[in-house]
């Protein structure tokens, strides 16, 4: 059970809740040391190790840490933990530390790791949040790389600084750029969402969702587990529509009842009525009778 639970954080990480294309978290790193494949993965890696360590030992300092201080006790720990890989950088890969500068000290603001421990190493054992930090790690490696690989690429035509892919002729140096880093973030999630889209729509067409979620007119098809980004902030306010019109006709329903329940009541009040009326009038004409 424990195996399975740790197996899903880092599924989640990964691809449920990716960090940088589902939850669109750590923009400033992802804009400014992805214009080479290299800095990528050294910014994700570094990230991913402090992340680790920081969700496991706050999950196991939950219980010491008030909860009126938690946010400052949690930026203490981090800034430790950056403060030591931030050395063992200089140590042992000074160019990786060189190249990424300012930014692995920044690492202590991060709102990945701020957000995991604020959200879930602080209510979930040890091991879990360890795990949890993995699959964020990974997926923010991973998105990091992605944009690298692209920006490198197109616009050095070079990967990971070694192999010559395209010729410098013929490459475009406004990805390695700024703006190159917004082109490329942009592409890549509209190519998810597309993908997604296109799986869940395909699926709706198979039968696989309730007839519910496809009435609904949802942006994902009612798949809930390939809704993301964009597509759920559409679907709040298909859901939140829904749900009115489920509620109006819910009391609409209600009064109906309400109504079937009064009409039936005094119908029931009518006869007795009667009886009662019967009654007198037959004790009247005995009384007058004797």
């Amino acid at each position: 059970m424990k195996m399975k639970g740790c197996t899903e954080r880092i599924y989640n990480g990964l691809i449920k809740e990716n960090p940088t294309f589902v939850l669109m978290l750590g923009m400033c790193p992802t804009m400014a040391v992805t214009s080479s494949a290299f800095n990528a993965l050294g910014m994700g890696l570094t990230t991913t190790v402090v992340l680790v360590m920081s969700n496991f030992v706050i999950s196991a300092m939950r219980k010491m840490i008030p909860d009126k201080v938690r946010i400052p006790a949690y930026i203490v720990i981090v800034a430790t933990l950056v403060t030591i890989v931030q050395l063992l950088l200089k140590a042992y890969i000074p160019s990786l530390d060189s190249a990424l500068g300012i930014y692995i000290p920044l690492i202590v603001v991060n709102c990945i790791i701020l957000g995991r421990a604020e959200s879930y190493a602080s209510k979930n054992p040890p091991l879990l949040s360890a795990f949890d930090g993995v699959g964020m790690g990974l997926g923010f490696t991973l998105g990091l790389t992605c944009i690298g690989i692209f920006r490198e690429l197109l616009g050095s035509g070079t990967l990971f600084g070694a192999v010559q892919v395209i010729p410098e002729d013929f490459t475009i140096s406004l990805f390695v750029m700024a703006p190159g880093a917004f082109f490329v973030l942009a592409f890549l999630i509209a190519a998810q969402n597309a993908y997604r889209n296109r799986k869940a729509a395909v699926a709706g067409e198979a039968g696989d969702f309730s007839a519910a979620a496809n009435d609904s007119g949802l942006a994902c098809g009612g798949n809930c587990a390939s809704c993301f980004g964009a597509v759920c902030t559409e679907n709040r306010g298909k859901l939140a529509a829904n749900m009115e019109k489920v509620a109006g006709s819910g009391a609409g329903t209600a009064q109906s009842v309400g109504k079937a329940a009064a009409s039936s009541a005094k119908s029931a009040v009518k006869p007795a009525k009667q009886a009662s009326v019967s009654e007198n009038s037959a004790e009247t004409k005995g009384g007058t009778k004797a």
